[in-house]
């Protein structure tokens, strides 16, 4: 059975701005690529982080069936969200003292996730790694319609 693999991107221009998101899936038998997908989309009028909250959740919904997946995001924001802010934010009603932003995509990407068995994986990003600068030219295609 081949890993699955969900390369994760976000981009903005201007923050707010139009923004898109991208995904490279990838099914790898050892290094061996052996089916691989792109997914991307944007919006008029968004923020980087949405963008980023949004691959992810594209990502795993796309899985037409429960799978185990590692998912690779530049993000730290959405990394550090789902593996350890979102257990005190769904103990409190989806709510911090301040106030949560993007709730809605945070409550969809909980849901995504617990569909599946998902390792997060952070990379650095624009650093040569060559799924995720594939990610990113997803994410900036996704956008380009809504730049003027």
């Amino acid at each position: 059975m081949p890993d699955l693999y969900a390369f994760t991107d976000g981009a903005c221009s201007g923050n707010p701005g139009p923004g898109g998101w991208g995904v490279l899936l990838q099914a790898k038998d050892g290094d061996r690529v052996v089916k691989e997908k792109e997914l991307c989309g944007g919006e008029p009028e968004t923020t980087n982080n949405r963008m980023e909250l949004m691959a992810a959740t594209e990502a795993l919904n796309a899985l037409s069936k429960p799978s185990r997946v590692t998912v690779v995001t530049d993000s730290s924001y959405v990394k550090d969200g789902i593996t350890k802010w979102v257990h005190a934010w769904k103990r409190n009603g989806w709510k911090k003292k301040g106030g949560l932003k993007n709730v809605e995509l945070w409550q969809a990407l909980d849901a995504a996730a617990a569909r599946h068995q998902v390792t997060w994986e952070w990379v650095k990003g624009h650093a040569g790694h060559p799924e995720n600068e594939r990610a990113d030219e997803l994410a900036r295609a996704g956008m380009a319609p809504y730049k003027g």
